[in-house]
């Protein structure tokens, strides 16, 4: 949402929800873990006010997740989406995912480019959601990453049901590379701030997933993930908050 109009932040949020969003996609970064700075939890409390039931995917490219789940509990997030490779409270990676749980908000677990996809493969049973970057976190503009896709695939063959989100460089030229290796959960920046046609942008992605998505698509507001009947409607698209 940063390349909205913040002074009509709320409205913006709902415009993109019009267009057809399922999620808002909320680039959460500290100026440590990455060089840019954005917003925190004052922010994401305005937007959950204001649109008390949307579905806030927080992706916190935070140095120290554990310093942030309370605070993000108490603003409205609903799935707090941590780094593997930030600094973690004792107890690990696990602990901090049950502190997640606790918080009452779901649990989501991101890879950089750089880092290799076995990393995960211990915590899958324990998430709601895995995130797959397909360019380095905290800068916009970046080339899409095809090279990302093996981990897709590794994931999905691994965790038929688990919802797999991807990001960075996503559009309607590449969203099929994503959902035929077995993403589900797809988010745009430039794709779709960038074009006249908003609304069709966002049903060219869902349609991808409804087409290649390996059979699963999540419930409304990031439930389990179950095989999908042909006429359950896919939450596959997120609006991006990563400056386009």
């Amino acid at each position: 949402m940063l390349s909205c109009d913040l002074s009509n932040l709320c409205r913006d949020s709902q415009l993109m929800l019009d267009f057809g969003a399922d999620w808002l996609h909320m680039d959460v970064m500290d100026g440590h873990f990455v060089p840019n700075l954005t917003f925190g939890p004052p922010v994401i409390a305005g937007i959950r006010n204001s649109l008390p039931d949307v579905y806030l995917d927080c992706h916190m490219m935070v140095t120290n997740p554990a310093k942030w789940v309370e605070p993000m509990s108490k603003a409205g997030c609903s799935c707090y989406n941590f780094h593997y490779e930030s600094e973690m409270p004792e107890g690990g990676h696990k602990a901090l995912i049950q502190t997640i749980k606790d918080a009452g908000m779901k649990v989501a677990m991101t890879l950089k480019p750089t880092t290799p996809v076995d990393v995960l493969f211990p915590f899958l049973d324990d998430l709601d959601m895995v995130m797959i970057m397909t360019v380095m976190p905290g800068f916009s503009g970046q080339k899409f990453m095809a090279d990302q896709m093996p981990k897709i695939d590794a994931i999905r063959s691994r965790a038929p049901l688990l919802d797999i989100q991807v990001d960075g460089g996503v559009s309607p030229k590449t969203v099929d590379q994503c959902t035929k290796a077995g993403a589900n959960v797809i988010v745009a920046a430039s794709a779709i701030w960038g074009s006249d046609d908003r609304a069709g942008v966002i049903k060219i992605l869902r349609d991808s997933v409804l087409s290649h998505g390996k059979g699963c698509i999540p419930f409304e507001h990031g439930r389990d993930c179950i095989p999908a009947p042909a006429d359950r409607k896919a939450l596959s698209t997120v609006m991006e908050s990563r400056t386009s």
